[in-house]
């Protein structure tokens, strides 16, 4: 398999090694601290996987459990506007708006707009963190209020 095919065809598991796949999650949330081993194919070498490979490997893993096709995507490949609206799970006009408001910068190929995934990702990142401050100040607010408990 050559590079190319690894950065752009996506992975779903066969319904046969989902119980592997599941099982290995269900391993992965009952304890903390497990080691990612890769052998070779006699068992001859085995290497401990560098734990930010680990950090990906249980994500693979995550979404494989629960049914989802999974792709590598570097950070700086560059996505259509409507490939980004649909990994914010936003319409593409959204998008755009967000792209003119100067919320994720984006550059001109031609007259489309282009946008990089890490871009993207950082908006959402940014999106999710005050989205979960919005909702602890409403949480806290409706507990001093005596409407929450």
């Amino acid at each position: 398999m050559d590079s190319t095919t690894l950065e752009r065809e996506p992975v779903l598991a066969r319904e046969e090694e989902r119980p592997a796949i599941k099982r290995i999650e269900d391993l992965y949330e009952r304890q903390s601290g497990w080691t990612v081993k890769f052998a070779g194919p006699a068992g001859e070498e085995t290497i401990v996987l560098p734990e930010t490979v680990a950090r990906a490997f249980r994500q693979v893993v995550h979404a494989l459990a629960k049914g989802e096709a999974v792709s590598i995507v570097p950070v700086h490949k560059e996505l259509t506007t409507q490939q980004a609206a649909d990994l914010l799970n936003v319409s593409r006009q959204y998008l755009v708006r967000l792209l003119d408001g100067g919320e994720i910068p984006f550059h001109k190929v031609g007259t489309h707009r282009r946008v990089t995934f890490g871009d993207v990702m950082a908006y959402k990142q940014r999106r999710d963190r005050k989205r979960r401050k919005n909702l602890a100040d409403l949480t806290r607010m409706s507990q001093d209020m005596g409407l929450y408990q």
